[in-house]
């Protein structure tokens, strides 16, 4: 029960330091490269400035609105955990904007090229929302519209979100010109990429498969240093008919690597195969 208790703290203080991390990133990038260019590549900051900019509401009012509204929604389809992550990681992000705000404000953009600046202001959001989705939260806003699309009708994060930010993109049209529109939506096809590459690279795993004579040592190995489990399966070699054994197991890379060593010194003759994967279910990985 202690053993449960602790891994369970430990999990919770992973996911709010994660949380943390992409919050963060999504600020630096919508802070000092979205904002200072009116960049309108979706989401609810791009949203709300255009709100800003054509009715009484101020754009942190509006903001403020569609989050409250959304993390609601968020709430009822995707559960109670998702909102509290969501909830702490929209605080984080809000704080951080007005912080900077006050101490250090960007009114015009840091330099003469908008298309340097687009790849931060696309790349820093980016991959904070693939670290937030990677903990089953999201920098609220859009990203939640994202999550719900990908839940019901199984459309990966990034076409979800070009999806959700496709009529945000046109609407900048309307309202900042032709090169806002222009520049929005190539950081909105842009972004998808970006998103999609870094939770695949976030959820990617490696299954090992390991001909060996003697599996015993092999799999103690795996269980006691490494922590992961292993299937034993008996084999023949085709060629010599030799009886041997083939352990399957699947590990993160950093864990393979550690199993690779141990394989050089132990049992140089093994035959191994590698295969990456990004989608693993059940204990340990994905549920």
């Amino acid at each position: 029960m202690r053993e449960n208790t602790s891994v369970f703290k430990g999990r919770t203080i992973h996911d709010f330091a994660m949380i943390t991390l992409g919050s963060f990133l999504t600020v630096i990038g919508a802070h000092f490269f979205k904002f200072p260019n009116n960049f309108s590549f979706g989401g609810v900051t791009g949203l709300s400035v255009m709100i800003g900019y054509v009715s009484t509401l101020s754009p942190g009012q509006a903001n403020v609105i569609i989050n409250v509204f959304l993390l609601l929604v968020g709430f009822v389809t995707l559960g109670k955990s998702f909102g509290l992550k969501t909830i702490y990681a929209t605080i984080v992000i809000s704080v951080g904007l007005s912080l900077l705000d006050i101490f250090y404000p960007v009114i015009t953009p840091l330099t003469g090229e908008p298309f340097l600046e687009l790849l931060y202001a696309v790349a820093l959001p980016g991959i904070g929302a693939a670290i937030l989705f990677q903990v089953n939260s999201s920098g609220g806003g859009t990203d939640i519209i994202a999550l719900i699309l990908k839940k019901y009708f199984s459309i990966n994060i990034g076409n979800a979100l070009l999806v959700a930010d496709c009529f945000i993109v046109i609407a900048s049209y309307f309202v900042f010109g032709v090169e806002t529109f222009l520049l929005s939506t190539m950081g909105m096809f842009t972004k998808s990429l970006v998103v999609d590459n870094y939770v695949y690279r976030l959820n990617l795993s490696k299954v090992y498969n390991v001909v060996c004579d003697d599996p015993e040592p092999v799999c103690k190995f795996i269980q006691k240093t490494i922590h992961r489990g292993a299937t034993i399966s008996e084999c023949e070699g085709a060629f010599t008919h030799q009886k041997r054994y083939n352990v399957m197991t699947v590990l993160k890379p950093h864990q393979g690597n550690l199993l690779q060593k141990y394989l050089d010194k132990t049992a140089p003759n093994s035959f191994i195969t590698i295969t990456n994967t990004s989608e693993i279910i059940g204990k340990g990985f994905h549920r």
